[in-house]
C-alpha cells in the first residue's frame, strides 16, 4: 500500500488558469523585462527544485550558464509526473511546462510549503523562452519534451533509460521580450548562496561556461550550509566589528509554523534586519517582521528596565535603539502566504506574528541569562543609541524646519527647474561647483535641477546620526529633495509627500575620485533613503570616457572597446597619425553643450537606474566598501575592477 504523502503523480497536478497573458504582460509575471526580469527566470526554475528539497526529496542542484547565455537547474528530486493528467488529457509534464497555476504546489499533501511566484513559475519561464527543454529522469525511464515560447513542439517522448533521478531544465529566453539577454553570474552566485543559507543541508552550485578557468573548466561555486541563518549573519556581518560573543539564534516551530531567527550586534549605527517568507525576501517586511520587533523590544526593554542600567537616563528609550547595530535575519515557512501588494514584498498573514514574537522573546530570555557580560554589553550599546538618536532628533528638527518652509529656504546652491510636478523633474547632484557650473549652463531650466555637492561627502556608515543631520551637503540633499524624516511610529521612516523630483541623478567624474563620490553618496540613500531606491527614483549618469576625432569627425565613447572600434573605423585607409583621442578624466573637461549631448539630453544619454536585486548583499557590500577592513575591500575592487574605469 503507497504512503499517500510520498505518492507524487498527474493526480496531484492542480489547474487553475491559461497561459496566454503571460507573453503580452509579461512584467506582470515575473516584475520586468529588463535585467532583473531576466534573472528571474532561473530564480523560478530553481524554485521548482528546492520545493523538492523542501519536502525532503531533493538534495542536490545544479545550475549552469551555458555558452550561448542559456540556463539549465538539474536536481536530483523525484522528477516532474510524465503520467497521463485525465482532466486536461495530457502529460503531467505538459500541463506543468504551459498551464499557468499549475502544479504539486497547490496539493497540500505534495509540498507542505512553497516559495515561487504562486505557481506561475515554471510555465512563465517556458512562455518567455524562444526554446525550453524538459529532461525528466523518473521510475528508471528518461522523458523528454521540447517548447517554443510555451507551445509543445511534440508530445513527451521516452528516449531511454536511466539510473538517475531528477529533473533538467534548459531554456533560452526570448530576446524579442527581454531588453538584455545577459545573465550576470555574481547576480544569480547571490541568490543560490542566499538559498543555501536558507535552506541548510541543501547542495547548490553554479558553474559559467562562458568563463573557463587555466585548466579550461568552467567557474564554479559550490554553497553548502550547516548551520543556516547563524552562517548567514556570519558572512553579512562579515566586515562589522561584533559587539557580543556569538550569534543568537533559535530554529523550531511555533504554532505549527517554522521559524529561524539569527541575530548579532555590532559597533555600527545601522540596523540591518532582512526578513523572508518560504525563501522570498519581504523588502517591506509584513506580520513576520512585526513579530520579531515585538519580541525583541519587550525582551530587551524588560532586562533593561530589571538591570538598573536605565535609571539616570533622562528620556525614554523607543523601539529604534533595541535595534541599533543590529543584524538579523528572520525565516519562516508558511503554508499559504498571504502577501500585500502585486511584488510579494509584504507578507499579511496575522498567524505569524504571534509564533515569531514568542520565538524570539524565548530565544533572547535564554541567551541573555546565559551571558550576562553579553547582555551588559547589548543594553549598554542601547542606552548609547537612545543618547544618539536625541542628538540626532534636535540636529534633524532643524533641517526639518528648512524643508517646512519650502522654495524660500531652498540651499542657494541649488539651481531649481521651473516644472513643479515632480513626475517630470529632476534633479542632478553634481560632484563640485566648477561641474556644477558647467551643468547649470548645459541643463533644460524646464525641468532639469542642478545641485552641486563640495567635495567627498560624510561616510555615514561610520558616522553617528546627528553628525549625519550637522553635515552641510547632507542637510542640503534632504532640503533640496523636499523629503522629511520621522513619523510619529518610526523616527527614522522616510516620508516622501514633498518629494520634489522622481529622477535623483548623481553626475560624478569618471576617475576613481569619481567613482568613490559615487559610492559615498549612493551609501547615504540605501540607508537613510532606502525608499527612493526601492522605487526606483535613483540614477547614475554616465559620461563619455574618451571623444575620438578625425579632420571634422568625431565620436564620443563610453568604453575602451568602443574607443578602440571607432579608432579602427575612422583610421580606414587614412593617415593613422590623424585620428586625435581625448581621455575625460573630469566633467570639468567638457563644455556646457558636450555635457548636454552626452550626458543631460534624454533623447541620448544613458543613465543607470540604481535598484536592489538582493537587500542582504547590498547590505553586505556597502559595509564592506565604506566600512574599516581593508583586506576585503581590495579583494572586492581587484576582482570587479574589469567592470570598471579605473584609472593607474
Amino acid at each position: 500500500m503507497s504512503d499517500k504523502k510520498n505518492d507524487y503523480g498527474a493526480g496531484n497536478i492542480q489547474v487553475l488558469e491559461g497561459l496566454e497573458a503571460v507573453r503580452k504582460r509579461p512584467a506582470m509575471y515575473i516584475g520586468d523585462v529588463g535585467v532583473r526580469g531576466l534573472h528571474h527566470l532561473v530564480y523560478e526554475v530553481v524554485d521548482n527544485s528546492i520545493d523538492e528539497a523542501l519536502a525532503g526529496h531533493c538534495n542536490n542542484i545544479d545550475v549552469w550558464v551555458n555558452e550561448d547565455n542559456s540556463i539549465s537547474v538539474k536536481d536530483d528530486g523525484r522528477g516532474i509526473p510524465t503520467d497521463f493528467h485525465e482532466k486536461e488529457q495530457k502529460s503531467a509534464l505538459e500541463v506543468v511546462m504551459t498551464v499557468l497555476h499549475a502544479g504539486g504546489k497547490f496539493d497540500k499533501d505534495t509540498y507542505k510549503v512553497s516559495g515561487g511566484l504562486h505557481g506561475v513559475g515554471v510555465s512563465c519561464v517556458n512562455a518567455l523562452s524562444i526554446k525550453l527543454i524538459a529532461e525528466v529522469h523518473r521510475n528508471g525511464k528518461k522523458f523528454i519534451q521540447e517548447y517554443s515560447t510555451g507551445i509543445p513542439k511534440g508530445p513527451v517522448e521516452e528516449v531511454g533509460t536511466t539510473d538517475y533521478r531528477g529533473t533538467i531544465v534548459t531554456f533560452w529566453p526570448d530576446l524579442s521580450i527581454f531588453e538584455s539577454g545577459e545573465y550576470n553570474y555574481e547576480t544569480l552566485a547571490n541568490r543560490l548562496r542566499e538559498l543555501s543559507y536558507l535552506n541548510k543541508g541543501i547542495n547548490i552550485s553554479i558553474s559559467d561556461k562562458r568563463n573557463l578557468d587555466e585548466e579550461g573548466n568552467a567557474v564554479r561555486d559550490d554553497f553548502h550550509s550547516e548551520g543556516g541563518l547563524k552562517e548567514f549573519v556570519t558572512f553579512l556581518d562579515g566586515n562589522r566589528n561584533q559587539i557580543i560573543d556569538d550569534v543568537i539564534y533559535m530554529d523550531g516551530e511555533k504554532g505549527g509554523i517554522p521559524v529561524e531567527v539569527a541575530m548579532v550586534y555590532n559597533d555600527t549605527y545601522s540596523e540591518n534586519i532582512h526578513a523572508y517568507v518560504n525563501n522570498i525576501n519581504t523588502h517591506e517586511g509584513g506580520t513576520h517582521l512585526a513579530g520579531f520587533r515585538r519580541g525583541l523590544t519587550n525582551t530587551l526593554k524588560k532586562f533593561a528596565d530589571e538591570s538598573g542600567m536605565l535609571q539616570k537616563l533622562k528620556f525614554e528609550i523607543s523601539g529604534d535603539d533595541f535595534r541599533e547595530g543590529l543584524t538579523a535575519v528572520v525565516s519562516v515557512k508558511v503554508q499559504e502566504p498571504q502577501f500585500e501588494g502585486q511584488t510579494k514584498t509584504k507578507l499579511g498573514n496575522r498567524e505569524v506574528t504571534a509564533p515569531v514574537s514568542q520565538s524570539v522573546s524565548e530565544m533572547l530570555q535564554n541567551y541573555l541569562e546565559e551571558h550576562p557580560k553579553d547582555a551588559r554589553t547589548i543594553v549598554q550599546k542601547i542606552i548609547l543609541a537612545a543618547q544618539a538618536r536625541n542628538a540626532a532628533k534636535k540636529a534633524r528638527e532643524m533641517v526639518q524646519r528648512k524643508t517646512v518652509l519650502g522654495s524660500n529656504s531652498l540651499p542657494g546652491k541649488l539651481a531649481d527647474c521651473s516644472e513643479r510636478d515632480p513626475e517630470k523633474c529632476e534633479i542632478y547632484l553634481v560632484e563640485g561647483d566648477s561641474a556644477g557650473g558647467t551643468a547649470k549652463q548645459g541643463r533644460d531650466r524646464v525641468f532639469q535641477a542642478i545641485m552641486p555637492l563640495r567635495g567627498k561627502i560624510l561616510n555615514v556608515e561610520k558616522a553617528m546620526p546627528h553628525k549625519i543631520f550637522e553635515n552641510e551637503e547632507i542637510k542640503n540633499i534632504y532640503t533640496a529633495l523636499g523629503v522629511r524624516v520621522g513619523t510619529e511610529e518610526d523616527d527614522r521612516a522616510l516620508n516622501l509627500e514633498g518629494l520634489r523630483y522622481h529622477k535623483v541623478i548623481i553626475m560624478c567624474d569618471a576617475d576613481v575620485d569619481g567613482s568613490h563620490i559615487a559610492t559615498l553618496i549612493l551609501t547615504f540613500f540605501f540607508r537613510f533613503m532606502k525608499p527612493l531606491v526601492e522605487q526606483g527614483y535613483i540614477y547614475i549618469a554616465t559620461p563619455p570616457l574618451y571623444l575620438v576625432r578625425k579632420g571634422k569627425q568625431e565620436q564620443y565613447c563610453w568604453s575602451d572597446e568602443e574607443r578602440d572600434a571607432m579608432i579602427g573605423e575612422l583610421k580606414g585607409a587614412g593617415n593613422e597619425s590623424s585620428v586625435k583621442i581625448q581621455r575625460y578624466k573630469g566633467l570639468g573637461e567638457m563644455n556646457a553643450i558636450q555635457l548636454w549631448d552626452t550626458t543631460m539630453n534624454p533623447d541620448y544619454r544613458t543613465l543607470r537606474q540604481v535598484s536592489i536585486d538582493s537587500a542582504a548583499e547590498a547590505d553586505r557590500v556597502f559595509s564592506m566598501l565604506m566600512g574599516d577592513e581593508v583586506p576585503p575591500r581590495r579583494e572586492f575592487i581587484e576582482k570587479n575592477a574589469k567592470y570598471a574605469n579605473i584609472d593607474a
